[in-house]
């Protein structure tokens, strides 16, 4: 029982600087509702097997604060659906036949995922379209988090990227999942104003409900 419960803090902890960010301890102590010493415990043990470093982070007032973050380690503990080879074939396909045939795989792909999911999303009402398209994400691994704004805007987290090896390479699968979205929530008022693949923490997405169909 021990056991079990060690390693459901020790998941809970890297959860937790996934979507959070760099954290001092007395802030996960608070979120997870044990003692400080305890998180060092399970901090001590991250670090030493490299999934997470820390830094000394100088305040105007106070003392300095550690603060902890994932390394790449630690980052690949998470859901990654890609592999070195499928890159490998992207370029060689390139190199053969242009870029323009990759595009055209991106775009068959958009295609197939807009036909898989589509039928999941008639008759929904909008907030139901986005809670959906969030669970779709989420089976994928992507760990997204939604939330609706006063003013009526969605707001769509994205944490991880199973595919952000191939994005960085290729910034077409990041147009085609946004035309993706367009899609199946039937608005084209969606932003993202952060990604993954180009250096953000997450990817977001404001969705807004501009319906061009319904």
């Amino acid at each position: 029982m021990q056991m079990q419960k060690s390693v459901s803090t020790r998941d809970e902890i890297l959860k937790m600087l996934k979507t959070k960010g760099r954290l001092p301890v007395s802030e996960m102590a608070q979120q997870l509702g044990i003692t400080e010493m305890a998180v060092r415990r399970h901090l001590n043990t991250l670090e030493r097997d490299l999934y997470i470093d820390t830094e000394l982070i100088r305040q105007a007032m106070g003392r300095p604060t550690n603060v902890y973050y994932l390394t790449e380690k630690g980052h690949d503990l998470f859901p990654k659906n890609y592999s070195d080879i499928a890159l490998d074939f992207l370029k060689e396909i390139e190199e053969i036949d242009g870029l323009e045939k990759v595009e055209q795989l991106f775009s068959r792909r958009e295609e197939k995922l807009e036909s898989t999911y589509a039928e999941r999303m008639q008759n929904l009402a909008f907030e139901d379209k986005v809670k959906t398209l969030a669970d779709i994400q989420n089976n994928k691994g992507y760990m997204v988090e939604w939330s609706k704004t006063d003013d009526g805007e969605y707001v769509f987290k994205e944490y991880n990227c199973p595919i952000s090896e191939v994005a960085k390479e290729y910034n077409q699968a990041c147009q085609c999942e946004l035309s993706l979205f367009k899609k199946l929530l039937g608005t084209e008022d969606i932003q993202r104003t952060e990604c993954l693949a180009k250096g953000g923490t997450h990817c977001v997405y404001i969705v807004k409900k501009n319906l061009v169909k319904e």
